[in-house]
Parts: C-alpha cells; sequence; structure tokens
C-alpha cells in the first residue's frame, strides 16, 4: 500500500526503548502526517538494570514511565504493556494471543515487528533472545491468529473481532527492501530514546543514532531513514 493510504500502524517490540532504537523516526513520521500510531510492549523490562539494590518491580516501573514519556515525545495515540516478563520470553501461545488481542483492538493498516530470525553477520544486541521471541509471536498473531474468528473464541466473545493486518514492516531484518525517510524526524527519534534515562547512564545516543540512520539512507539518497523487510499480506 501507498504512504498516503496507511491509516494506522501498530509497533510491537520485546522491551521499553527497543521500538526507540528500531523504528522511532519512522512512527514520528506517520504521526506527524496524521497516522494513528500505537506501541506494544511485550515484557516488562524488569531486568533491564545493572543496579543490584533495585528490585525487579521498579525496575519495570522506571521503564514502563520512560516509555511512556518517549510516547509522549513521538505523538503516539496508545502504548500497551503485555507484562510478560523480561529476559525469558517465549513465542507461547499465550504471547501470540496478547499480541493479536492488541491487533484486534487497533486494528492496524502495517505493523513493525522484531525479525523472528537470528543473523550471523549483525550485532547481538539487536538479536536479545526476547527479540527474536517477539517477532516470532508477533508473526504468529499477524497471521493467522489475529485474522481468524476461530482462533481463540475467548477473543470474539470479549468483542475483538478479527482484524487482517495489510503489511508487515521488519526492523532489524539485515536485508531491508524498504526505506522510511526520517530526516524531518530523526531528531525527534533522538528525543524519544533520550527519555530512557535508565537505559543511557552517561552515553549520548543522538551521535550513535545519527551514524546509523544515516549509513541506512545514504545508499538510498536519503540523508537519514531507516530500513525494514516488507511483507506485503494482500
Amino acid at each position: 500500500m501507498e504512504w498516503d493510504e496507511i491509516g494506522s500502524a501498530m509497533v510491537v517490540f520485546a522491551h521499553p526503548d527497543d521500538g526507540e532504537y528500531g523504528s522511532a523516526g519512522t512512527a514520528a513520521r506517520l504521526v506527524g502526517d496524521g497516522k494513528k500510531v500505537v506501541y506494544v510492549v511485550v515484557t516488562d523490562g524488569s531486568k533491564g538494570s545493572p543496579d543490584r539494590t533495585l528490585s525487579r518491580a521498579t525496575v519495570a516501573e522506571l521503564r514502563r514511565k520512560e516509555q511512556c514519556a518517549a510516547a509522549e515525545v513521538l505523538g503516539l495515540a496508545d502504548v500497551e504493556f503485555l507484562g510478560f516478563e523480561d529476559g525469558v520470553l517465549q513465542p507461547t501461545l499465550e504471547v501470540r494471543k496478547a499480541i493479536a488481542a492488541a491487533i484486534r483492538r487497533h486494528k492496524p493498516d502495517i505493523l513493525i515487528a522484531q525479525s523472528p530470525v537470528r543473523n550471523l553477520n549483525s550485532n547481538l544486541f539487536v538479536q536479545h533472545p526476547d527479540h527474536l521471541a517477539a517477532g516470532e509471536a508477533t508473526f504468529a498473531a499477524v497471521y493467522p491468529t489475529a485474522r481468524d474468528p476461530l482462533a481463540f473464541p475467548d477473543l470474539l466473545a470479549e468483542g475483538l473481532e478479527p482484524h487482517k493486518v495489510r503489511e508487515l514492516w521488519v526492523a532489524g531484518a539485515g536485508d531491508a527492501d524498504y526505506f522510511v525517510d526520517i530526516t524531518d524526524t530523526i531528531q525527534t527519534k533522538v528525543r524519544a530514546l533520550k527519555a530512557h534515562v535508565s537505559q543511557l547512564g552517561e552515553r549520548n545516543p543522538e551521535e550513535f543514532l545519527l551514524e546509523r540512520s544515516r549509513q541506512v539512507g545514504a545508499p538510498q539518497g536519503m540523508e537519514y531513514a531507516e530500513g525494514f523487510r516488507r511483507i506485503v499480506i494482500g
């Protein structure tokens, strides 16, 4: 589908801050063009701290607040926190069902997901096992679970009617074939990532994000870009 045909989008990812690293420039551009964008955060992020004095509940609450602050920077319509345990995510039927329920609630035209495939030519950060599990569960939620009325009949009982996502855009796939120019939103992406104070420490993410987005954009004739593997579902 053409950009102007997109009415709404959903971004599904494992941890608070994954969306900012992977596709926040695209999310900001979609919002700027008047499209509804929602985030779905699969885990609670409760193990994302080196500070041994903090409880997991404290870390989870802190990261939830940071994700909400980032969402406000981006102008998102909503953020859903599915609350699965950080660090041990598996693409179970329970996770798939929760993502499918979110898809049926928000009915996105396009969905941005993490890659379910380990790429030996990419860095390990992108390939956190929770990322892979979130990607696999999201693929299965998009097709067939969110689409099929007989999948999880209790979702129908909750009033969640089936929904067919039209396109799946995979971030971090390593073989991108679709690129979004984020030149006008790169600084919004930077500001959104900076909302994740607990994850950055003394690091300033701007130089890293600019360089990475420049490397993606340059071969496409764009100053800054984000790349995706685009799957047209029909």
